[in-house]
Formats: C-alpha cells, structure tokens, sequence
C-alpha cells in the first residue's frame, strides 16, 4: 500500500453518465492510502453516473489550477464524450502534463486526451470501441487493460479500474 499523503487528485466525472465504478474505486482507493480527493464536473449540482450513482462536484472542471493537484483523472463512461472535443479539458490535460503532473484517463475518457493532442506517439488503451479516435490522435492503441507511458496513464473499462488506480499511485508514491 503506498501512501498518498500529502498528494492532490482531481477526479472530472460527467455531469450525466460518468461510469460509477471508474469513478468510485479510484476514488476509495485514493482516499484510502491518504490522498485529497477532488471531485470536478461541468456543472455544479448533482453529477448522476450511468449506474444510478449521484455524487456532488467540489469544483467546476473549468476552475481546476493544474498546479494545485498532482494527478488529473478523467472518468469514462457515456457522459464522458463531453469532453472529447472541449477546449477547455483539452487546454487543462495540456497544462497538467507540461506541468509534470500525472494525466490518466479511463474507457472513453482517453478520447478527449487523444483530442487534446496528448496521446500522439504514445502507447494508450481505451474502451475498445473508441480505439479508431486514439489511433486518429497519433496513439499506439495497445488493448491493454492499463497502459502507462511516462506520465500518462490509460485504461480500458470498469473492468480495469482498480488496476488504472494502482498505476496512478505508483506513480505518484514513486
């Protein structure tokens, strides 16, 4: 178990139908092993995932300073397509990543990482279907269920979510 303390987590779920479980389990993981956990969405307001799950944001995506957290995750699901051709998210992934900070992405969230010009060049995974938009961003789709290359972290599905928690805490305990 490595411990998170002192580290900052921004987890951006969809306002409608993020995936409850890639949201849930990282979330209880991070809390868990010490992290602070934020919770970001477009709207403020009750966010409801594709299960029925309800969580309320802290913050509005769009008023996240990447330089006040660690790591920036983007949940999938749905709802996740939200994002994929937002400028904003793409700015705010950017600045996260030109800042050092780790980036991940999980099911169809990888998408928007793809748009935001992120993933070229990289080995990424995504939610098999989605896999033509990360090759269409210059990614190496890999189909893995967790794929970390530097520090971008990429994962497949629900399946996964566990095991795309443990990758970003590796790196950020390491």
């Amino acid at each position: 178990m490595s411990d998170l303390k002192g580290k900052r987590i921004a987890l951006i779920i969809a306002d409608k139908g993020f995936r409850d479980e890639e949201f849930d389990i990282p979330f209880q993981i991070f809390k868990k092993h010490g992290a602070e956990v934020k919770t970001a969405s477009s709207l403020p307001g009750m966010a409801v995932g594709k299960l029925g799950m309800t969580v309320t944001p802290d913050i509005l995506y769009s008023d996240i300073k990447p330089g006040d957290y660690d790591a920036l995750v983007f949940v999938g699901g749905p709802g996740a397509v939200q994002y994929w051709n937002d400028s904003r998210a793409h700015k705010l992934a950017k600045d996260a990543y030109s800042a050092g900070k780790v980036v991940a992405a999980i099911c169809a969230a990888p998408v928007t990482l793809a748009n935001a010009g992120l993933l070229n060049g990289k080995r990424a995974t995504c939610f098999p279907s989605d896999n033509e938009h990360l090759k269409a961003g210059g990614a190496t789709y890999t189909a893995r269920d967790v794929e970390i290359d530097g520090k971008i972290v990429t994962g497949n599905g629900p399946q996964s979510a566990e095991a795309f928690a443990l990758a970003i805490e590796k790196l950020l305990a390491g």
